[in-house]
């Protein structure tokens, strides 16, 4: 009888083993895929909005809360003027700032339309911050 006791014991023990190291792989692959999730490709996305700088600058200047859960982390298109251009970064009538992944090719006064993820408003600055941002039209 104590052989059948001890037995039982060993196997519900190894049982308990084999059910928590079930739940940890699971668990720490489950943690992998959350935090490594593929990257957007904002280029092949389709645009959520299309306004101009004008049109989304007053939107913010009203209302920012409202206008941030509205664009953050949406594709747009916008459009306006160019006032500021660096290598990777072009300003849009002072008041939309955008950053491309690659170099630019583009002239300083040029009407443009480009589209990019909002990533937030600098209140200091009162500039919309756009990233991952491509040239639709030059």
């Amino acid at each position: 009888m104590q052989k059948i006791v001890i037995k039982h014991l060993k196997k519900d023990s190894m049982s308990k083993w084999i059910i928590i190291s079930i739940i940890i792989v699971t668990t720490t692959i489950t943690g992998y895929n959350y935090v490594y999730q593929g990257h957007r490709t904002i280029e092949n996305e389709t645009a959520e909005f299309v306004v101009s700088t004008q049109e989304i600058a007053n939107q913010f200047f009203e209302n920012i809360k409202a206008s941030e859960q509205k664009y953050l982390n949406k594709t747009i298109e916008v459009s306006g003027i160019i006032s500021e251009i660096d290598t990777k970064e072009i300003t849009l009538d002072d008041k939309v700032y955008c950053q491309f992944l690659e170099a630019i090719n583009a002239s300083v006064a040029e009407n443009i339309k480009i589209k990019g993820r909002v990533i937030g408003y600098d209140d200091l600055l009162e500039q919309i911050k756009l990233d991952q941002c491509i040239i639709i039209n030059n």
